[in-house]
Formats: C-alpha cells, structure tokens, sequence
C-alpha cells in the first residue's frame, strides 16, 4: 500500500489506536511498550501483513528530530531539581566522558571485528553511544520503579542529557567519513562550539520563557501550553541556527521551566506528558515502517556480537572509568550500567549517514536498528529483576510520589485547610505565581465575599480572602503559611 493524502490519516489513526491497546496489555506479558510500538511499524510496513510503503530517510529524520523534542522537553519539566542537584556531576560525567568512552570502546571493537575503517567504526559507535530517552522515561515510569538514593534522578538526567554529546560525535565522525582528508583534531572546536552555546541558550531561553509565559495575558487556558511549544521549537531552532546543540538547550530549559512558578502549569505539564507518549508512539511506528526486516537478516550475527560487547563491556567502561572520582557503591554502578537502554534515538542519528549516503550506511542502520531492538528486549524486561538483585530497589511498601507526580495526580489531596487572609499578609495584592507557594501544596478556591473563585497563576489575592489550600500533608501547611504571612521574596 502507497501512502496518499487520501488514507494517510485513516492509516495512521488505525496504527495508532492499535499501539495504545497493545500498549495497555504489554506489561502484563513483559514486553515493553516501545518495542511494541516498533513492532507494530514493522508488522504494517512493505516486509509486514500491512504492505506500506515508506523508504523516505528524510521525512523519518524529521518526524525524529520533532518527536525527540517533545519527548526531552516533557522529560526536562519533569525533572526535579532538588533530586538532580545531589547528583548534578555524576550525571554530566555519565552523560559527556561515559559518552565518549562508550563511543570509542564499541567503535574500536568494530574496527577490529569488521571491514570498517576506523572512522566508520567510530560512527557507528557514536550512534548508539547514549541512553535513550524516551525508553528510559517511559519504562521507570510505567513500571514505577522505585530505586535507592538518588539512582533514579541519576539515571533520568542521564538519559534526558546526554542525546548532545551522542548527536554531536555522530555528526563529527559523519564528516570524518565523509571527508577523509580532515584529521581528528578538526572535530574539537565543533564538539566545544556545540555544547557551551547550547548550554548557555538554554538558560538564557529558559529565563525568558519564563517571563513570556508568566507576562503575557492569554484569553483561554489552553492557549499557554500552545505557546510553550512555540518557544521550544524557537529555543531547539535559534541555537541550531548559531551552531549550538538544540536537543541540549532545549532539555536545559526545559529543567529550568519545570522548576519555577509558572501560569497554569499544571495545564502546560499535562499536555507535555500526553505530546510525549504520542511522539514516542509516532517515532517508534515511524522508525518501524522505515526498517525492512528482510535487510535486517543478513546483519544478525554481527549486531548480536555487538550489542552483548555494548551491554556487557562497552556501557560498563563508561559508567565504571566516569564514575570513578565519585564515592558511590559497587552495585549501584553496576544498575546504572545495565541501564544502558537505546531505543529510538540511536535509530534516529543512523539516518544521518542514510542521508549523507556513505557506501556503508545501510549496513550501520540495520545494525544500529538490530541493536536498539535487542537493548530494549533483553535490558528493558529485566530493569525491575537486576534492581532486585543488586539489591537497588525500595520494597513496595516504601514508594513515594515525587512533588511533580501528586501535582499531576487527579484524586484530591488528603489534607485541607481554610486559610483567611488579612490585611497585614505578605500574601495582599500578590499574583499567585509570584508566591513562590509549596510545590506539594495548591490553591483549590478561593472565598471572596459570597463567591467562589477558581485561580490560576494570574490570580491576585486581596484582603479578606479566604483560601481553600489542599496539601499532601499537614506539615506543609507550615511553609504555606510562612508563604502567605510574613515570607518576603
């Protein structure tokens, strides 16, 4: 079957429905959901029952740059910067050197097993040098892993941090392969040109956005997380436009939104986390009707060789060599190597050589596509009996919600007060957004002479109001109340 204009969204609605009911059922037989998604693309594609024809690089390139935009920007909201902080140098060592040692381990170790020159190993290597993402987020989050001390803030940072360096190796040793005559040293000042403006746009994107979002008075609720998407797309575009990495600015800013008083936040994080599974969905169908599992066949052998050299020593040399300045237990390094998962991402950059049409490129695309589908099966289904191993996991009975997941969360809280506020409040002629006001505590209602208001962020608050306040627990009250009556910011 030919895509038209005409069944194109039939098709693809179809497809779509189809993941989310398999996505329903996955867990329940151990099979992630992501490797699902890839497997219905594959079933609906030219090799597959579906017979759709889709052999266009370009537009799967595209479809993945969009879609690892959306997925790293829910991601970096998400992400609480109190439970990074403890771990922020573990985290970028994990997500720059262990990168790199992951890239020219691997890629030396093809070099010696295969016909590729040493460039084209190192290509090879690089693209599948980083934890993906979107498997990473949506396999601890759907199956609510709970893990000791701060290894899951560690291993999500990681993951949503270090797609740049990934990106930025492939695209230096892409121009490696591509121009031969260029040495390695050449490739230094792109690697450093890359990260330190994608590094200081997205603070600065995430400062501003922070204003626009909180200055600007929109008529209707719904139009704030439109306009958030806006401003990662200009964050993701301007820096790549100056020659910054885009996939780190906009992760950089998103931690940065995530973390401070926004207008109708609650409403802008909701439809993240929805426009992530969907580009999650989107991307691994995608990348499914792109691969032929015919040309796959061939490559087997080698991509299972490699991909038990990545799992077992290449991601272990990473983490093991970048985590060795830092007091951390044995075990613990051992999870976060197995946690080494690659998914769409890896898929994704092995376009790049597609595009730029390297004699061997169809060769790394089936195997890069070989070796996500094996990470995925093989690291994916055991995360919860490794962490039960090692002994990383907490026990049932001691699983906590973060604060961004009981804001999230639809029941109502357990704790409420009514609180009165007088004239002499900090609170008086305050906007709501401007209190600084608990992250595991909100504003329900508020009784205003003999009405009831519902606020949002541009809610001023007046003397005489009465709030209705909803917090987890009755401890929190006492930072509400110091943030109502006498906090000064």
């Amino acid at each position: 079957m030919n895509l038209t204009i005409e069944n194109i969204l039939l098709v693809g609605s179809l497809l779509l429905l189809v993941s989310v009911f398999a996505g329903k059922t996955s867990y329940k037989f151990g099979v992630p959901t992501l490797l699902l998604f890839l497997g219905i693309g594959m079933l609906a594609g030219s090799d597959g029952i579906g017979g759709i024809r889709f052999d266009d690089p370009q537009l799967a390139q595209f479809i993945g740059i969009v879609s690892l935009n959306f997925i790293l920007f829910s991601g970096g909201l998400d992400t609480n910067w109190k439970a990074v902080k403890p771990i922020l140098r573990e985290g970028i060592a994990l997500s720059t050197l262990g990168v790199l040692l992951t890239a020219v381990s691997l890629g030396t170790f093809v070099w010696f097993i295969t016909d590729f020159t040493i460039y084209e190993s190192l290509l090879l290597g690089s693209i599948v040098s980083s934890t993906d993402a979107a498997a990473v987020f949506s396999i601890l989050r759907s199956k609510s892993l709970a893990l000791k001390t701060n290894l899951r803030p560690t291993l999500e940072m990681e993951s949503g941090s270090n797609d740049p360096m990934a990106y930025v190796l492939t695209i230096a040793f892409l121009t490696l392969v591509i121009n031969q005559d260029q040495s390695f040293i050449s490739i230094i000042p792109l690697f450093f040109q890359q990260m330190v403006l994608g590094g200081i746009l997205g603070i600065g994107f995430g400062v501003l956005s922070k204003y626009i979002i909180n200055k600007i008075k929109l008529d209707f609720e719904g139009l704030y997380p439109v306009l958030v998407i806006a401003l990662m797309f200009i964050t993701f575009s301007a820096t790549d436009f100056v020659g910054g990495n885009g996939f780190l600015s906009i992760y950089i800013c998103a931690v940065y939104l995530g973390n401070q008083e926004l207008i109708h936040k609650k409403t802008i994080m909701k439809m993240f986390d929805g426009l992530a599974w969907l580009m999650q969905i989107v991307l691994f169908l995608t990348l499914g009707l792109l691969v032929f599992p015919s040309q796959i066949v061939p490559y087997m052998g080698i991509g299972l060789l490699i991909s038990v050299f990545l799992i077992l020593v290449a991601r272990p040399i990473g983490v093991f060599i970048s985590l060795m300045f830092f007091k951390m237990k044995l075990k613990r390094r051992f999870y976060i190597s197995w946690v080494g998962l690659r998914g769409a991402v890896p898929i994704v950059f092995a376009t790049y050589p597609l595009l730029a049409g390297i004699e061997k490129a169809n060769m790394i695309f089936n195997i890069v596509f070989f070796i996500s589908v094996t990470s995925i099966l093989i690291q994916g289904t055991t995360l919860s009996i490794v962490a039960k191993w090692l002994k990383v996991g907490l026990p049932e009975t001691q699983k906590k919600l973060n604060a961004t997941d009981l804001l999230l969360a639809e029941h109502p809280k357990a704790k409420m007060k009514e609180l009165l506020i007088t004239s002499n409040c900090y609170a008086v002629d305050k906007k709501i957004v401007e209190l600084s006001f608990p992250k595991n505590a909100i504003i329900a209602m508020i009784k205003r002479d003999n009405s009831y208001i519902i606020p949002n962020g541009l809610t001023k608050i007046e003397a005489n109001d009465t709030l209705i306040v909803l917090a987890d627990q009755s401890k929190i009250f006492d930072a509400v109340y110091k943030t109502l009556k006498n906090k000064k910011i």
